[in-house]
């Protein structure tokens, strides 16, 4: 008896299949970004706590940013959840590229002579073991980095909670009223 699976034209890949992990990535990013957009929050609460979570995900202290953005988050009554999705750029896969790029701008404020970043140790006590003069500057390069990247994600945030909340506002108005 022959097999007929074998004889059969393969099947044609789904939508999902097509796409693999970049269609799942988009879907994860548009959860993620209408679940803060449908928080509970006024426009300006959201944005300084998606302010307040570029900042914390600026410094080189990966292990401890979620704790202290959600301390800080509760201590300035700020929502918690956007504050903590906004430190999310900055994670173990992303570690490696964005601590080099913190070192060299942080190198170009505060140029430390025999300062060296060894990609292999980016853990934050690796790092300070490696020399309080290598943390300073990598910390230094998360200021510089982080202050300006806060700014605009404030003002940037805020006008998008606003325009996003309008327009869903006028949807659900139109869809209450029949039109």
């Amino acid at each position: 008896m022959t097999d007929l699976r074998r004889h059969a034209p393969p099947a044609e890949p789904t939508k999902a299949k097509k796409n693999g992990w970049w269609a799942g990535s988009k879907r994860w990013v548009k959860y993620w970004y209408l679940r803060v957009m449908r928080q509970n929050s006024s426009p300006k609460q959201l944005a300084s706590a998606l302010a307040l979570g570029m900042f914390i995900g600026a410094l080189p202290i990966i292990p401890l940013q979620s704790v202290i953005v959600v301390a800080l988050a509760f201590f300035f009554k700020l929502n918690k959840l956007a504050a903590w999705m906004a430190t999310n750029y900055s994670n173990v896969i992303t570690m490696g590229p964005f601590y080099y790029f913190l070192f060299h701008v942080g190198k170009v404020v505060v140029p430390f002579e025999g300062v060296t970043l060894d990609l292999n140790k980016l853990e934050m006590m690796q790092l300070i073991e490696s020399g309080w003069d290598l943390y300073i500057v990598m910390f230094t390069g998360g200021l510089v980095f982080g202050i300006p990247a806060t700014i605009l994600t404030y003002f940037i945030s805020l006008f998008s909670i606003r325009v996003y909340r309008k327009r869903r506002a006028i949807r659900m108005l139109r869809k209450n009223t029949g039109a």
